[in-house]
C-alpha cells in the first residue's frame, strides 16, 4: 500500500460519510448504500485504477439515480 492508495481511501471515505450522513437524515436509501459502500471498499481494492474507478462510480451514482 503506498501513499496514494492511502489518499485516495481517505478522499473516498471522506465522501462516503457524507453520503452515509445525508442518506440517514433524509431517510433515502442509494446515498446511504452508495455512502456505506464509499466507507469500505477501499480496504478490500489495491489496485490504484481500480480504486479510483469504483470511487467515482460510487461517487456520482446518487447524482443520476433518485428513488
Amino acid at each position: 500500500m503506498d501513499t496514494a492508495t492511502l489518499l485516495w481511501g481517505l478522499l473516498f471515505g471522506s465522501i462516503g460519510m457524507g453520503y452515509f450522513m445525508y442518506g440517514k437524515k433524509q431517510q433515502r436509501a442509494i446515498p446511504l448504500v452508495c455512502g456505506l459502500g464509499l466507507m469500505v471498499f477501499p480496504y478490500f481494492v489495491s489496485g490504484q485504477l481500480l480504486l479510483v474507478a469504483i470511487g467515482c462510480a460510487l461517487s456520482v451514482i446518487p447524482y443520476f439515480v433518485r428513488l
